[in-house]
């Protein structure tokens, strides 16, 4: 029970610091022309690896895949500063995934807002034939 405590505190930790980072220390040209945001964090439990996922705002998909690009460069400079800032003895090895839920959810709620406005419309053509 302690373990899973330790691994949901070590992924809320890495959560908050990389956001911190990526918010302004990092100076790769290709993390700039996107906006990222960490949605989630998964630390093993053996506290080895952490999947990173975020969401990739703004530009092109060849972009948004530069920028995935960037961040997996990084990685190591991301994971050493990591493991000085949380005093981690070992910190997991990053790995990132672009979190394609955000899109996902953009698009349905896109799809539900065109049925809505369709509705009306074909309610009132039904009623005037009959």
């Amino acid at each position: 029970m302690a373990q899973g405590r330790r691994v949901t505190r070590v992924a809320a930790l890495i959560k908050r610091e990389l956001g911190r980072m990526l918010s302004g220390q990092l100076r790769d040209e290709r993390l700039t022309r996107s906006i990222i945001t960490i949605t989630a964090v998964e630390v093993s439990g053996d506290l080895q690896n952490c999947k990173v996922f975020v969401s990739l705002y703004g530009g092109e998909e060849a972009g948004k895949e530069e920028a995935l690009n960037g961040l997996k460069a990084a990685s190591g400079f991301l994971r050493s500063q990591l493991s000085r800032r949380l005093e981690l003895r070992r910190c997991p090895k990053l790995w990132f995934h672009q979190d394609r839920s955000t899109e996902a959810a953009t698009t349905v709620l896109g799809l539900l807002e065109r049925l809505q406005g369709e509705s009306p419309a074909q309610e009132e053509d039904l009623g005037s034939s009959g």
